[in-house]
Protein backbone atom coordinates (compact mmCIF):
# COMPACT_ATOMS: atom_id res chain seq x y z
CA UNK A 1 0.00 0.00 0.00
CA UNK A 2 1.38 3.50 -0.54
CA UNK A 3 2.52 5.68 1.74
CA UNK A 4 0.03 8.85 2.15
CA UNK A 5 1.62 12.14 2.73
CA UNK A 6 1.60 12.19 5.82
CA UNK A 7 3.00 8.75 6.69
CA UNK A 8 5.78 10.23 4.28
CA UNK A 9 6.36 13.30 6.31
CA UNK A 10 6.68 10.99 9.42
CA UNK A 11 9.44 9.27 7.82
CA UNK A 12 11.30 11.89 6.64
CA UNK A 13 11.08 13.11 10.25
CA UNK A 14 12.09 10.14 11.68
CA UNK A 15 14.99 9.91 9.16
CA UNK A 16 16.06 13.82 10.27
CA UNK A 17 15.73 12.99 14.21
CA UNK A 18 17.64 9.35 13.20
CA UNK A 19 20.56 11.61 11.46
CA UNK A 20 20.78 13.95 14.55
CA UNK A 21 21.42 11.24 16.66
CA UNK A 22 24.15 10.01 15.11
CA UNK A 23 25.84 13.23 14.48
CA UNK A 24 25.37 14.06 18.04
CA UNK A 25 27.43 11.17 18.78
CA UNK A 26 30.31 12.95 16.85
CA UNK A 27 30.00 16.54 17.19
CA UNK A 28 28.72 19.07 19.58
CA UNK A 29 27.69 22.71 19.42
CA UNK A 30 29.46 25.81 20.21
CA UNK A 31 28.71 26.78 23.31
CA UNK A 32 26.58 30.07 23.93
CA UNK A 33 28.76 31.65 26.45
CA UNK A 34 32.95 31.98 26.72
CA UNK A 35 34.51 28.94 27.50
CA UNK A 36 36.90 28.48 30.63
CA UNK A 37 40.59 27.81 30.14
CA UNK A 38 43.41 26.50 32.76
CA UNK A 39 45.14 29.07 34.51
CA UNK A 40 43.29 31.66 33.24
CA UNK A 41 40.28 33.82 34.89
CA UNK A 42 38.67 35.20 32.17
CA UNK A 43 37.39 38.53 32.60
CA UNK A 44 36.22 41.81 30.41
CA UNK A 45 38.60 43.84 31.42
CA UNK A 46 41.43 40.80 30.83
CA UNK A 47 39.46 40.43 27.17
CA UNK A 48 40.11 44.35 26.11
CA UNK A 49 43.46 44.45 27.34
CA UNK A 50 43.86 41.30 24.97
CA UNK A 51 42.02 42.39 22.07
CA UNK A 52 44.35 46.06 22.36
CA UNK A 53 47.62 43.75 22.08
CA UNK A 54 46.09 41.54 19.31
CA UNK A 55 45.49 44.81 16.65
CA UNK A 56 49.03 46.42 17.98
CA UNK A 57 51.96 46.01 15.81
CA UNK A 58 54.36 47.67 17.98
CA UNK A 59 54.49 44.07 19.76
CA UNK A 60 56.86 43.82 16.76
CA UNK A 61 60.23 44.79 15.96
CA UNK A 62 59.45 46.47 13.21
CA UNK A 63 56.11 48.12 13.80
CA UNK A 64 54.55 46.73 11.13
CA UNK A 65 53.18 43.32 12.31
CA UNK A 66 50.18 42.08 14.56
CA UNK A 67 48.54 39.35 15.46
CA UNK A 68 45.98 40.09 13.06
CA UNK A 69 47.99 40.97 10.12
CA UNK A 70 48.65 36.12 10.01
CA UNK A 71 44.76 36.28 11.57
CA UNK A 72 42.51 38.74 9.59
CA UNK A 73 39.28 38.47 11.53
CA UNK A 74 37.57 40.25 8.18
CA UNK A 75 38.85 36.78 6.30
CA UNK A 76 38.10 33.83 7.97
CA UNK A 77 40.57 34.33 10.90
CA UNK A 78 43.72 33.59 8.71
CA UNK A 79 45.26 35.60 5.75
CA UNK A 80 44.61 33.97 2.43
CA UNK A 81 48.20 33.16 1.89
CA UNK A 82 50.25 30.55 0.92
CA UNK A 83 52.33 30.89 3.42
CA UNK A 84 52.69 34.45 6.06
CA UNK A 85 54.54 37.11 5.34
CA UNK A 86 56.61 38.16 8.29
CA UNK A 87 59.71 40.68 9.42
CA UNK A 88 62.03 41.54 6.37
CA UNK A 89 59.06 40.43 4.20
CA UNK A 90 60.01 36.49 4.57
CA UNK A 91 58.10 33.94 3.94
CA UNK A 92 57.08 31.45 7.32
CA UNK A 93 57.12 27.66 6.37
CA UNK A 94 53.60 27.00 6.63
CA UNK A 95 49.65 28.00 5.85
CA UNK A 96 48.66 30.29 8.83
CA UNK A 97 45.34 29.12 10.80
CA UNK A 98 42.32 30.47 11.91
CA UNK A 99 42.40 31.81 14.98
CA UNK A 100 38.32 31.48 15.17
CA UNK A 101 36.84 28.78 17.63
CA UNK A 102 40.78 28.07 18.17
CA UNK A 103 40.20 28.02 21.73
CA UNK A 104 38.45 24.46 21.29
CA UNK A 105 41.80 23.34 19.94
CA UNK A 106 43.48 20.70 21.58
CA UNK A 107 47.07 22.20 20.80
CA UNK A 108 47.99 25.00 18.96
CA UNK A 109 50.06 25.45 15.10
CA UNK A 110 49.87 22.67 12.70
CA UNK A 111 52.12 20.43 14.89
CA UNK A 112 51.07 20.82 18.24
CA UNK A 113 53.80 22.54 19.64
CA UNK A 114 52.12 24.85 21.98
CA UNK A 115 49.58 23.46 24.76
CA UNK A 116 47.38 26.69 24.44
CA UNK A 117 46.18 29.71 23.13
CA UNK A 118 48.44 31.88 25.62
CA UNK A 119 51.63 29.65 24.79
CA UNK A 120 51.09 30.12 21.17
CA UNK A 121 50.70 34.01 21.42
CA UNK A 122 54.87 34.41 22.40
CA UNK A 123 55.72 32.05 19.22
CA UNK A 124 55.31 34.29 16.28
CA UNK A 125 56.57 37.30 19.00
CA UNK A 126 59.86 35.62 19.35
CA UNK A 127 60.13 34.33 15.82
CA UNK A 128 62.90 35.60 13.61
CA UNK A 129 60.66 35.11 10.44
CA UNK A 130 57.41 36.66 12.43
CA UNK A 131 57.78 39.22 14.52
CA UNK A 132 61.43 38.93 15.04
CA UNK A 133 60.93 40.52 18.66
CA UNK A 134 61.66 39.18 22.58
CA UNK A 135 59.59 38.99 25.29
CA UNK A 136 61.63 41.03 27.15
CA UNK A 137 61.67 44.27 24.29
CA UNK A 138 57.27 43.76 24.64
CA UNK A 139 57.93 44.36 28.29
CA UNK A 140 59.75 47.64 27.66
CA UNK A 141 57.50 48.86 24.71
CA UNK A 142 54.05 48.01 27.21
CA UNK A 143 55.56 49.78 30.57
CA UNK A 144 56.58 52.94 28.30
CA UNK A 145 52.97 53.76 27.86
CA UNK A 146 51.15 54.68 30.90
CA UNK A 147 47.44 53.50 29.32
CA UNK A 148 48.97 49.63 28.68
CA UNK A 149 50.50 49.86 32.96
CA UNK A 150 47.22 50.75 33.83
CA UNK A 151 44.81 48.33 32.11
CA UNK A 152 47.69 45.39 33.06
CA UNK A 153 47.14 46.98 36.97
CA UNK A 154 43.21 46.33 36.08
CA UNK A 155 43.63 43.00 34.29
CA UNK A 156 45.92 41.25 36.70
CA UNK A 157 44.96 43.36 40.17
CA UNK A 158 46.52 40.53 42.60
CA UNK A 159 50.14 41.29 40.77
CA UNK A 160 52.96 43.23 42.23
CA UNK A 161 54.49 43.52 39.09
CA UNK A 162 51.52 42.76 36.55
CA UNK A 163 53.54 43.85 32.87
CA UNK A 164 55.13 40.42 32.02
CA UNK A 165 55.22 38.56 28.93
CA UNK A 166 53.61 35.76 30.72
CA UNK A 167 50.80 38.09 30.99
CA UNK A 168 51.16 39.66 27.69
CA UNK A 169 50.25 36.53 26.65
CA UNK A 170 47.28 35.14 28.81
CA UNK A 171 45.22 38.54 27.82
CA UNK A 172 45.62 37.44 24.12
CA UNK A 173 44.33 34.27 25.32
CA UNK A 174 41.28 35.69 26.47
CA UNK A 175 40.40 38.07 23.90
CA UNK A 176 41.00 35.18 21.42
CA UNK A 177 38.94 32.65 23.36
CA UNK A 178 35.55 35.11 22.91
CA UNK A 179 36.06 34.50 18.89
CA UNK A 180 33.83 31.73 18.48
CA UNK A 181 31.57 31.51 15.80
CA UNK A 182 27.97 29.74 16.03
CA UNK A 183 27.02 28.51 12.70
CA UNK A 184 23.94 26.60 10.91
CA UNK A 185 24.82 23.32 11.76
CA UNK A 186 24.97 24.46 15.57
CA UNK A 187 21.79 25.39 15.21
CA UNK A 188 20.61 22.20 13.30
CA UNK A 189 22.50 20.00 16.23
CA UNK A 190 19.98 21.79 18.70
CA UNK A 191 16.93 20.96 16.83
CA UNK A 192 16.51 23.84 14.02
CA UNK A 193 15.57 21.38 11.15
CA UNK A 194 15.74 24.12 8.43
CA UNK A 195 19.17 25.26 9.35
CA UNK A 196 20.72 22.86 6.78
CA UNK A 197 19.61 22.37 3.38
CA UNK A 198 18.63 19.10 1.82
CA UNK A 199 22.36 18.96 -0.14
CA UNK A 200 23.93 19.34 3.45
CA UNK A 201 21.81 17.18 5.29
CA UNK A 202 23.44 14.33 2.29
CA UNK A 203 26.47 15.75 2.89
CA UNK A 204 26.78 15.16 6.83
CA UNK A 205 25.72 11.78 6.15
CA UNK A 206 28.26 11.24 3.49
CA UNK A 207 31.25 13.00 5.75
CA UNK A 208 30.34 10.09 8.22
CA UNK A 209 29.67 7.34 6.73
CA UNK A 210 33.17 7.96 4.43
CA UNK A 211 35.33 8.03 7.23
CA UNK A 212 36.20 11.59 7.91
CA UNK A 213 34.57 11.78 11.12
CA UNK A 214 37.78 9.48 12.38
CA UNK A 215 39.67 12.46 12.24
CA UNK A 216 37.44 15.77 11.89
CA UNK A 217 34.94 15.41 14.96
CA UNK A 218 34.07 16.90 17.90
CA UNK A 219 33.12 20.36 18.72
CA UNK A 220 35.75 22.08 16.23
CA UNK A 221 35.49 19.36 13.92
CA UNK A 222 38.88 18.44 14.02
CA UNK A 223 42.03 20.06 16.14
CA UNK A 224 42.01 17.00 18.54
CA UNK A 225 44.40 14.84 17.44
CA UNK A 226 47.41 14.09 15.22
CA UNK A 227 47.30 11.71 12.04
CA UNK A 228 50.00 10.86 8.75
CA UNK A 229 49.52 13.27 5.84
CA UNK A 230 48.86 10.32 3.65
CA UNK A 231 47.86 7.84 5.79
CA UNK A 232 46.43 5.21 2.70
CA UNK A 233 48.25 7.15 0.30
CA UNK A 234 51.18 9.52 0.39
CA UNK A 235 49.92 12.73 -1.81
CA UNK A 236 53.08 13.96 -3.98
CA UNK A 237 56.09 16.66 -2.73
CA UNK A 238 53.65 19.23 -4.49
CA UNK A 239 50.88 19.08 -1.51
CA UNK A 240 53.24 17.18 1.06
CA UNK A 241 56.60 18.85 0.93
CA UNK A 242 59.53 16.57 1.83
CA UNK A 243 61.27 19.07 4.02
CA UNK A 244 58.44 19.52 6.45
CA UNK A 245 58.15 16.86 8.50
CA UNK A 246 55.48 17.97 10.77
CA UNK A 247 55.60 16.62 14.28
CA UNK A 248 58.30 14.84 14.42
CA UNK A 249 60.04 18.86 14.80
CA UNK A 250 58.50 18.82 18.09
CA UNK A 251 59.00 14.70 19.45
CA UNK A 252 62.00 13.37 17.55
CA UNK A 253 59.82 10.34 16.98
CA UNK A 254 59.96 8.62 13.93
CA UNK A 255 56.78 7.39 13.97
CA UNK A 256 55.91 11.55 13.59
CA UNK A 257 57.21 12.31 10.56
CA UNK A 258 54.95 13.81 8.32
CA UNK A 259 52.19 13.41 11.08
CA UNK A 260 50.28 17.05 11.68
CA UNK A 261 47.35 18.01 13.67
CA UNK A 262 43.57 17.33 12.29
CA UNK A 263 42.94 20.76 10.66
CA UNK A 264 39.92 22.18 12.41
CA UNK A 265 37.01 22.53 9.71
CA UNK A 266 34.96 25.30 11.26
CA UNK A 267 34.53 28.35 8.52
CA UNK A 268 36.46 26.54 6.42
CA UNK A 269 34.70 27.67 3.06
CA UNK A 270 36.55 31.33 4.02
CA UNK A 271 40.08 30.04 4.94
CA UNK A 272 42.03 29.06 1.56
CA UNK A 273 44.20 27.98 0.30
CA UNK A 274 44.11 24.69 2.55
CA UNK A 275 46.50 22.35 4.37
CA UNK A 276 50.03 23.29 6.11
CA UNK A 277 51.64 23.83 2.95
CA UNK A 278 48.47 26.10 1.77
CA UNK A 279 49.10 24.56 -2.40
CA UNK A 280 44.99 23.77 -2.53
CA UNK A 281 42.89 26.87 -3.04
CA UNK A 282 39.72 24.64 -3.54
CA UNK A 283 37.05 23.09 -1.33
CA UNK A 284 36.25 20.35 -3.58
CA UNK A 285 39.56 19.44 -4.70
CA UNK A 286 40.98 19.51 -0.69
CA UNK A 287 37.92 17.33 0.09
CA UNK A 288 38.98 14.65 -3.25
CA UNK A 289 42.64 14.71 -1.55
CA UNK A 290 41.61 13.91 1.87
CA UNK A 291 39.11 11.18 0.98
CA UNK A 292 41.48 9.54 -1.07
CA UNK A 293 45.32 9.88 0.76
CA UNK A 294 44.07 9.34 4.29
CA UNK A 295 40.62 7.35 3.07
CA UNK A 296 41.69 5.64 0.47
CA UNK A 297 38.55 6.46 -1.00
CA UNK A 298 37.66 7.69 -4.42
CA UNK A 299 34.40 9.93 -3.68
CA UNK A 300 31.89 10.30 -6.94
CA UNK A 301 31.41 14.38 -8.27
CA UNK A 302 27.92 14.43 -6.22
CA UNK A 303 28.96 12.69 -2.99
CA UNK A 304 32.25 15.86 -2.99
CA UNK A 305 29.79 18.52 -3.69
CA UNK A 306 27.36 17.18 -1.13
CA UNK A 307 30.65 17.05 1.86
CA UNK A 308 31.31 20.71 0.33
CA UNK A 309 27.86 22.06 0.89
CA UNK A 310 28.19 20.66 4.50
CA UNK A 311 31.06 22.24 5.03
CA UNK A 312 29.93 25.72 4.21
CA UNK A 313 27.20 25.03 6.73
CA UNK A 314 30.17 25.20 9.76
CA UNK A 315 30.96 29.11 8.20
CA UNK A 316 29.53 31.19 10.98
CA UNK A 317 29.11 34.64 12.38
CA UNK A 318 31.47 36.18 13.85
CA UNK A 319 31.20 38.63 17.17
CA UNK A 320 31.05 42.23 16.00
CA UNK A 321 34.58 43.25 16.31
CA UNK A 322 35.36 47.25 16.82
CA UNK A 323 39.01 48.50 16.44
CA UNK A 324 40.72 49.76 19.31
CA UNK A 325 42.50 53.03 20.52
CA UNK A 326 45.92 51.76 21.42
CA UNK A 327 48.06 54.01 24.15
CA UNK A 328 49.99 56.53 23.01
CA UNK A 329 53.89 56.10 22.64
CA UNK A 330 55.96 57.98 24.40
CA UNK A 331 60.07 59.00 24.33
CA UNK A 332 61.04 55.81 26.11
CA UNK A 333 59.26 53.35 23.62
CA UNK A 334 61.22 51.19 21.89
CA UNK A 335 61.83 52.58 18.24
CA UNK A 336 60.99 49.97 15.34
CA UNK A 337 63.71 47.55 14.01
CA UNK A 338 65.37 49.19 10.64
CA UNK A 339 65.62 45.55 9.16
CA UNK A 340 61.71 45.52 8.05
CA UNK A 341 62.71 46.56 5.05
CA UNK A 342 65.58 44.20 3.73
Amino acid sequence: MLLTTAALCLTGAAQADELREDALDMFQALPSTVPSVSDNVITPEKIELGKALFFDPRMSASGVFSCHSCHNLAMGGDDNMPTSIGHGWQKGPRNSPTVLNSVFNKAQFWDGRAADLAEQAKGPIEAGVEMANTGENVVATLNSMPQYVEWFETSFPDEDDPVTFDNFAKAIEAYEATLITPAPFDAWLNGDDGALSDEQKRGLQVFMEAGCVSCHAGINLGGQDYYPFGLIEKPGADILPEGDKGRFVVTETVDDEYVFRASPLRNIELTAPYFHSGVVWDLNTAVEIMASSQLGAELAVDEVEAITAFLKSLTGTLPPVILPVLPVETATTPRPSGEVMQ
